[in-house]
Formats: structure tokens, C-alpha cells, sequence
């Protein structure tokens, strides 16, 4: 008996620093991924601009705009309706005082089904997200979209088991990760593309579901306090199955669009089956709970 088919698509391409360039190319790329049969489509992380975090900067907060009447997120929403596709959209939220790396997600009919705050926000040389970002108060969700139940997360949640592991076990199906990740300012010898794949394989395999992630492309350079700062992100967008296989990859130059179908339904069986889910232990996890380790805190 043939299952709940779906296929997904992630984007890929580098960005300018013109938010309307910008749209315009990642309509251009999802209107495409829809033509190969693309029922899900992920972009890439802050795809309107630059990825500004390189710098500490107080002009760069004028970028933020808020979640309700966003005009990328209305622009998208019409986009997905036409189409008939779920479109994850990343941007840059403003909420009153505070400010979030944030993704609606647009379901297949134009509704907008919620958002997710990235939980996770790093700080270091080239991603400096803490002078913008508040840590996300959402929590890890899942959300009911016309082809599957999906769990999305950004960037640097997506070195965490523990987001992966959260989302599947609210029932998601297949994981979204849009990125904006490439060299190390400090270390041009530091390359983490095997690496960054590895731990995402892993969170595909460990979970049983297909995971899709979505990286730009191009050279960014953005003036900081201390002078130029310059990342060449590295692309390598890729999906993968539910055993963690690569199933397709982008290179580190090219636009592209990936694409793959899953057969959903056994998927399921095969995670069933399986057994990690139904083995788990959660009364032996409390030490998760803490930073140190030491189960004197709990």
C-alpha cells in the first residue's frame, strides 16, 4: 500500500545586502523548487540581507521589524498559497523591547500556522547573535502543515540533540534547520562543513526522520568597530533520510536547489519498529536538567 508521500526542497544561494534582491531571488527559487515537485520549501537563515551579526552594531537594529504585518512574511504568504507549498520564513523580529532570530511558518493555504524563536544564540567571532537576539521563549514546537507535521530550528540549535530529540517527540516528521554558517573569522584554517554535517546526520539517524538545512552561499563582508569582518559561507545545503544518509547535497559556490521525496508512512513504521522510542528512559535523563551535571541541583 503506497504511504503519505512528501517532497522537500531546501534553498540555497548568496545574498545581497537589498532586502527587496533578496525576496525577489528566494521567490524565484521556491516558485522553481515548486516546478520539480517541491512540497515543502526551506531558505536559508535572515535570507533579506546580509548575515549582519558579524558586528556590534546599533544602526543594524532598524532591520528588525515586527512579526504581524511583516511584508517578506505577507509576500511569502500569497507566494505559498499560489502554490500550494509550506514556506518556513526566517527573519529578524522585533517584539516591543525585545528582538528574536525568529521563522513563521506558512502553510500551503497562505496561513500562517505560528512561530519559533531560536532557543539557542551563539557568541563568538563572526556570530556575535547575542547583541541582537533575545534567547527564544517559544520552546521547540511542531506544526501541523497540510503535507506533514514539521519541527523547525535555526543554526545554532542545530548542533543540540536535545532540540532535535524535543521536536520528534511531539510527533514531528522531518526537521528544518535554515542556516547562515561558514569560515571562522579568528581561525582561517577552522572548517566546520563536515563537521556541522555529521551532527545533523546524526540528530536524522538518532531521531528516524529526514532533516533538510538550508545554507547561503557567497563572500559577506561587514564593518565592524575593529574593521572589516569577512565570512565566506559555505553552503553544502543538504537533505537527509532517516537513518542519517546524505540523501542530497548542494556544493560551497553554487545557487541550488535540493530536493528528495519521503515516503512518510513507512518512515513511521521503520521508527516504530525500531525501538529507540519505545527503549527511551526519561526517568534516568534528569541530569539534562542541569548545566554541570551534578544531580544534587535538581
Amino acid at each position: 500500500m503506497e504511504g503519505r508521500k512528501v517532497v522537500v526542497s531546501a534553498l540555497q544561494f548568496a545574498c545581497s545586502d537589498e532586502v527587496s534582491a533578496n525576496v525577489d531571488t528566494a521567490e524565484r527559487l521556491v516558485r522553481a523548487a515548486h516546478k520539480k515537485g517541491a512540497n515543502i520549501i526551506l531558505i536559508q537563515e535572515l535570507f533579506e540581507g546580509y548575515y549582519f551579526c558579524q558586528a556590534q552594531r546599533e544602526d543594524f537594529f532598524q532591520r528588525a521589524k515586527s512579526y504581524k504585518g511583516h511584508p517578506t512574511i505577507l509576500r511569502m504568504q500569497k507566494l505559498a498559497k499560489e502554490l500550494g507549498v509550506v514556506i518556513p520564513v526566517s527573519f529578524f523580529e522585533e517584539a516591543n523591547n525585545a528582538h528574536y532570530n525568529s521563522v513563521a511558518v506558512i502553510d500551503a493555504d497562505g496561513t500562517d500556522l505560528g512561530l519559533y524563536r531560536k532557543s539557542h544564540i551563539p557568541d563568538g567571532p563572526g556570530y556575535q547573535e547575542k547583541f541582537y537576539f533575545n534567547p527564544g521563549d517559544t520552546g521547540f514546537k511542531v506544526f501541523g502543515t497540510k503535507f506533514a507535521k514539521i519541527g523547525i530550528a535555526i543554526c545554532w540549535d542545530q548542533w543540540f540533540p536535545e532540540a532535535a530529540r524535543a521536536m520528534v517527540l511531539q510527533g514531528a516528521e522531518i526537521l528544518f534547520y535554515p542556516t547562515a554558517i561558514g569560515s571562522e573569522p579568528q581561525d582561517e584554517g577552522l572548517d566546520s562543513r563536515d563537521h556541522w554535517k555529521r551532527v545533523m546526520q546524526g540528530h536524522a539517524g538518532a531521531n528516524l526522520v529526514p532533516l533538510v538545512a538550508s545554507n547561503r552561499i557567497g563572500k559577506e563582508i561587514i564593518e565592524t568597530e575593529h574593521g572589516n569582518s569577512e565570512i565566506t559561507f559555505y553552503g553544502n545545503s543538504f537533505i537527509a533520510g532517516p537513518t542519517g544518509e546524505i540523501v542530497t547535497a548542494a556544493n560551497d559556490k553554487d545557487e541550488a536547489i535540493v530536493i528528495a521525496e519521503f515516503d512518510l508512512d513507512k518512515i513511521k513504521s521503520k521508527r516504530h519498529s525500531w525501538g529507540v522510542f519505545r527503549d527511551r528512559r526519561p526517568d534516568l535523563y534528569k541530569l539534562l536538567l542541569t548545566l554541570d551535571g551534578n544531580s544534587s541541583s535538581l
